[in-house]
């Protein structure tokens, strides 16, 4: 019988290859900010890269689709050899580092391998050697290569370390005996001075020596260590977290100071202070917190743990941060220590998915995720239910507040906006259209609306009789998430699943300037008071704040 591949294989796997599809590496200069090259050979994922001590060779690992280790030459920007990364019956590995002093030894490991390579340049092909560990079985997730290269340190998802001889390729010691490493050893780093500095999965930074592995000093940070990098000789150093926190430690003293931060979830909401674009806060899962603009630090974290913040809104006296949150509560915190003021305990049913406040302070405004919209009274030691307008079928997206606080303008994902009389608090009027809404704006001059949402056209609407005015192409591919109009009117900005900050010229219905820099889908936007900055959030965690292109 031949060894044809049957047609129907043939397609399958041509298909499985268009869905994996090519990765690149991408080499950049890094005092120039420049992109050198790109570099493709990487079938689906690639795991782990490392550099020749001379910068001669670049090492790098794909995924578990592809399964090979290849070494490139950094000088011609190509590929000198490959190899499948791991034996058949072993795991994938996930590791590599690079030898310290030779540019031709580099080490992989991951689930049960551990390997030393051998670059053979003249033949173009690098050999390996197994390491042997005995009756010991682990999955690797870290190594660090002592200075002169005589051990190499592995760390492991069962939190021990392994020490290796990479001229044997025998384990020399192992540990620690008892108290291991609480969720893994996630980073590891080989100081000059002799001893280890060692990050675990639960964000306990430990400094230790071969063969106890005892903690000497150990300091416990926010969120699983996922990264050290030395500062000269290893006395001072930084430590990544999982929770997008930049730590510097100095190691005489072994103190943290906490040196950058952001969201590690996608970012919910963005929301300016009345009449300020000093600082601004975003809320993201059980975060909510409080920016200095022009300097980009983090005043103030409020947490609430197990929970998600939906929406925010500062008050207008700038006295509290109002917050919708999917247990179906509204909470009030105090924008300068982050005090907890009140709780209104089941707002709503399916939790609290939009916010906004009226601009004397005496009334809150929230919609659920079962579509209500509730008028909440806010007195000094009260907060009572003044009405509950029950019009829409599916969750609030977006609540705008008229200036003279007589009518407001819910969005929902039911494919309606409705605008509401807050004087006699029943329904003025209706917009349908086939989309779910996401985002909507009252014109400064609050005669027009405009809305937006999945379908990603851009309507403008009456606010008298609830008529199109007209319809603009807003994106073209994706929903439209954010939006936001200028004080004057005269430009509108707009933000959605194409990752593009567009601003809009609000007569001629024309995009005037595009921003690329978000690298997740955009959930909300702003422009700030005085029209200075544009800031805008993503689902990645990213708050990205740009120029504003016209001066005021």
């Amino acid at each position: 019988m031949d060894n044809k591949i049957s047609p129907e294989a043939q397609v399958a796997e041509l298909e499985l290859d268009a869905v994996i599809g090519f990765n690149d590496i991408i080499l950049w200069d890094y005092k120039k900010r420049e992109l050198l090259a790109r570099l493709s050979l990487h079938k689906g994922k690639i795991e782990a890269l490392a550099f020749s001590p001379n910068d001669l060779y670049l090492v790098s690992l794909g995924g578990p689709d592809d399964g090979s280790v290849v070494v490139w030459s950094i000088a011609k920007r190509d590929a000198i050899c490959g190899s499948p990364a791991a034996g058949l019956n072993v795991g994938n590995a996930t590791n590599v580092i690079f030898s310290r002093c030779r540019d031709e030894m580099f080490v992989t490991a991951g689930n049960g391998t551990i390997r030393v390579w051998e670059l053979d340049l003249p033949n173009r092909k690098i050999w390996p050697t197994e390491c042997q560990t005995g009756q010991m079985k682990r999955i690797v997730m870290s190594i660090g290569m002592a200075d002169d290269d005589s051990f190499f340190y592995l760390g492991t998802t069962t939190g021990d370390i392994l020490k290796m001889n990479p001229r044997t390729k025998l384990l020399t010691d192992a540990g620690p005996a008892k108290d291991k490493f609480s969720l893994g050893v996630s980073a590891i780093r080989c100081l000059k001075m002799g001893g280890l500095l060692v990050g675990s999965g639960a964000g306990l930074l430990v400094f230790c020596k071969s063969p106890s592995y005892k903690p000497i000093k150990k300091i416990q940070l926010q969120g699983g260590i996922t990264s050290i990098t030395l500062r000269g000789e290893g006395h001072q150093f930084f430590v990544g977290t999982e929770e997008s926190h930049i730590y510097r430690v100095s190691f005489t003293d072994f103190k943290e100071t906490l040196i950058a931060t952001c969201h590690f979830e996608a970012v919910e909401d963005i929301v300016f202070p009345f009449g300020t674009a000093e600082l601004f806060a975003t809320c993201a899962k059980k975060d909510i917190r409080v920016w200095h603009t022009s300097s980009n630090r983090e005043l103030l974290r409020i947490t609430v743990p197990n929970m998600t913040c939906h929406g925010i809104d500062f008050m207008r006296d700038g006295k509290s941060i109002i917050s919708a949150w999917n247990d179906g509560k509204i909470r009030a915190f105090a924008p300068e220590t982050g005090r907890l003021m009140y709780v209104i305990n089941s707002a709503h049913r399916i939790g609290v998915t939009a916010i906004a406040t009226t601009s004397d302070c005496k009334r809150v405004i929230s919609g659920g995720g079962e579509g209500e919209v509730r008028v909440w009274q806010i007195g000094c030691q009260t907060q009572k239910l003044e009405e509950a307008l029950k019009e829409h079928k599916s969750s609030v997206s977006c609540i705008r507040v008229k200036r003279n606080n007589e009518e407001c303008v819910t969005a929902s994902t039911d494919g309606t906006c409705i605008i509401w009389d807050l004087v006699r608090l029943r329904r003025n009027q209706m917009i349908l259209a086939n989309t779910l809404f996401q985002c909507v704006c009252y014109h400064p001059e609050e005669f027009q609306i405009i809305t937006s949402g999945t379908d990603r056209k851009i309507a403008y609407w009456e606010v008298f009789d609830g008529t199109v005015i007209r319809e603009l192409e807003g994106s073209l591919s994706g929903s439209i998430n954010g939006m936001d109009i200028t004080q004057e009117g005269v430009h509108f900005v707009t933000g959605g699943n194409d990752h593009l900050v567009k601003v809009w010229d609000y007569n001629e219905g024309e995009v005037t300037h595009v921003g690329v820099g978000h690298s997740g889908n955009i959930t909300r936007i702003r422009i700030s008071p005085g029209n200075q900055y544009i800031v805008s959030v993503s689902a990645d965690g990213a708050i990205l704040r740009w120029k504003y292109p016209y001066t005021s």
